[in-house]
């Protein structure tokens, strides 16, 4: 296991070459289409802390034009976790940041990379206001991350990579990703109340905000409390930001990019 991880570390290393001369840039095809950069790939210009307001940056790192979460701990192998003594208020962890804008409809492209058994996501329609901050979230999980003691497989489903986390899993996404240290392509494309998860060109889950299955899936989520139903239907909400999560792990991304549908 400890071999693994460290091939692992030394491919999210090379990977990191070269990627400010080649990402974060559109195509004049892309420009005509209509896209925009969420991340112009060198500063945080344009995104916060989760509260809506403070100044993004702490917890998180730019380097070569990759965007990468400050590690509080690395997989050590066998089901364990080294953690990294950080000081300062990184060392709490949940160091989200969002976008400063509101999105309604939208295709959202992000590329990700994930180290051995990192935990992350991207969530949307995100209003720091509503639901006590809880909203619809993109699955990044890396394949080798265990599910908790007494969870069985099937329960954990819903929990892991491409799923819409808690609600409904993204059986083939597993198959689509590229080996540990490659980039990734996440996309949600959101449409009035329907939306899609694809991973590297291929939709792996797609449902609708609010129908009667939802609703009932949601009824079976940590969620499920008057806390967070606060400020309208759980999911619900008609606009809101993009967030990328801080879970520890020092996952990256890059090329963020959106358009309005």
């Amino acid at each position: 296991m400890m071999k693994i991880t460290t091939i692992c570390m030394a491919a999210l290393l090379a990977g990191t070459v070269g990627a400010a001369e080649e990402v974060n840039r559109l195509s004049s095809a892309e420009r005509a289409e209509g896209w925009r950069l969420l991340w112009d790939g060198t500063s945080f210009a344009g995104w916060v802390r989760a509260d809506g307001k403070t100044p993004a940056g702490e917890g998180w790192e730019i380097k070569d034009g990759v965007l990468s979460i400050q590690a509080r701990r690395t997989w050590a192998g066998d089901g364990q976790w080294k953690w990294n003594p950080i000081p300062g208020a990184r060392a709490k962890g949940g160091m989200d940041i969002c976008t400063r804008e509101k999105f309604r409809d939208f295709h959202l492209k992000v590329d990700f990379r994930l180290p051995r058994a990192a935990n992350s996501g991207i969530k949307y329609f995100y209003n720091p206001e509503r639901n006590a901050g809880t909203t619809t979230e993109y699955q990044l999980l890396d394949p080798a991350h265990p599910a908790p003691p007494n969870v069985t497989a099937e329960a954990f489903a819903n929990k892991r990579l491409g799923a819409l986390y808690f609600f409904y899993p993204a059986p083939t996404a597993a198959s689509l990703l590229k080996p540990c240290g490659e980039w990734n392509t996440a996309e949600v494309i959101s449409k009035g109340q329907h939306v899609e998860h694809w991973l590297n060109g291929v939709k792996v889950l797609e449902y609708t905000r609010g129908d009667e299955k939802f609703r009932e899936a949601f009824k079976l989520t940590k969620w499920n409390k008057p806390k967070f139903l606060e400020g309208g239907a759980w999911g619900e909400a008609p606009s809101g930001r993009i967030l990328l999560q801080d879970h520890d792990d020092p996952v990256s991304f890059r090329n963020i990019k959106i358009k309005a549908l």
